[in-house]
């Protein structure tokens, strides 16, 4: 019986790091290296501000109302966020152009990633498990917000239960002004 759990132990323990969700003080687990919503491949490094990046998880910009409502307060209040230090970009499973659709729409300002895969959302541990693969919303993610600084660790996890709430602009300061040193 030892015997048989080492070795369980060992086939499910390289891939568990997978399947878990990122933890403060956490490396990203994925570059985010992805296309933005003007199909332009962007590195981390062309997107990160001076102390960091926000980079906010939405299922969709496209037909997911919560996902609109919170990309909209990140509109109108994400100066705030911005102004330490901080830029703002969202990802989601959708194609560039349902990115840029939005943000031509709504006059969004900052950066949307296109995560057509689902790979950095899978590598983040924050696949939505509710669909099949043939549903049309299999690949978004369960919506978290996390504070990256400019080095690319892990500051803060921002998420509420379900995907109808979604964490305020002012938590995500607070988050950012606690977890700066």
């Amino acid at each position: 019986m030892r015997l048989f759990l080492v070795l369980m132990m060992t086939l499910i323990l390289p891939f568990s790091s997978a399947l878990a969700d990122v933890a403060v003080g956490d490396a990203l687990p994925h570059s985010l290296t992805l296309k933005d919503q003007t199909g332009a491949e962007r590195s981390f490094d062309s997107y990160v501000g001076e102390k960091g990046v926000v980079v906010v998880f939405v299922r969709s910009a496209d037909w997911c109302p919560y996902c609109q409502v919170q990309l909209l307060d990140l509109r109108d209040e994400g100066q705030a966020i911005t102004d330490l230090g901080y830029s703002l970009v969202s990802v989601s499973y959708d194609a560039p152009e349902k990115l840029k659709a939005f943000a031509d729409k709504y006059k969004f300002p900052y950066t949307m990633l296109s995560d057509e895969g689902s790979e950095a959302i899978k590598a983040f541990g924050i696949l939505s498990e509710k669909y099949d693969p043939d549903h049309f919303a299999y690949g978004v993610p369960d919506p978290h917000v996390y504070v990256v600084n400019n080095e690319g660790l892990v500051q803060a996890v921002l998420n509420e239960d379900g995907y109808k709430d979604r964490p305020e602009i002012e938590a995500i300061t607070e988050a950012i002004q606690g977890g700066v040193q």
